[in-house]
């Protein structure tokens, strides 16, 4: 049974990490932040007598499942603005009046880009993941925990069992190693 200081530490550690991942899926901050407050009050309230070890698996579930929610709500608000915006100005009084031209996406939202822009964003995410595939295993492992999962480099050198001067050498040659393939494909980030 994790105590209240296990508890909170545990929500203190995950917090970063668990919105970077959270704006990663939804692309807006303020969501972002709602989410995974959702999340850690759903884990305070609901398995807060888990003993600690369970508590990152118990998580990171509540969050994807926290996650998958703010789609479905979105879905669902989105669909009714789209009935309630025929209730618009009658034809009579505006001829000329088209959805689509009134509708206006979010500025920095997804549905703001173009369908190029869309595919674009994709196929050099797949290079980019493709490339990283391709580091060392070393470098690949020290490269998504300090930049995937935002540890820092003393945890990072825990976790691979290193010196943290080896975790900043693998860091550096796998994002120089990634720049250059990526300058050598056209990339510019």
């Amino acid at each position: 049974m994790a105590t209240d200081k296990e508890l909170s530490d545990f929500l203190e550690s995950v917090e970063r990490r668990a919105f970077k991942q959270a704006v990663y899926a939804v692309r807006k901050d303020e969501s972002a932040l709602d989410i995974v407050q959702d999340a850690m009050i759903k884990l305070a309230e609901k398995y807060g007598d888990k003993p600690a070890a369970e508590l990152p698996m118990l998580f990171q579930r509540i969050l994807q499942t926290t996650i998958l929610d703010y789609f479905r709500r979105e879905k669902v608000r989105n669909t009714w603005v789209s009935l309630f915006s025929g209730l618009g100005p009658g034809q009579e009084e505006h001829e000329d009046f088209d959805i689509l031209e009134s509708y206006e996406a979010e500025e920095g939202s997804q549905a703001a880009e173009s369908s190029a822009d869309q595919v674009e964003r994709a196929q050099i995410l797949q290079i980019i993941e493709e490339e990283v595939q391709k580091l060392p295993a070393r470098q690949r492992e020290a490269f998504l925990m300090r930049y995937w999962q935002d540890m820092d480099v003393a945890e990072t050198a825990e976790a691979m069992g290193c010196s943290e001067g080896s975790v900043k050498t693998h860091c550096s040659r796998a994002t120089h190693t990634l720049a250059e393939s990526l300058k050598a494909k056209g990339i510019k980030l």
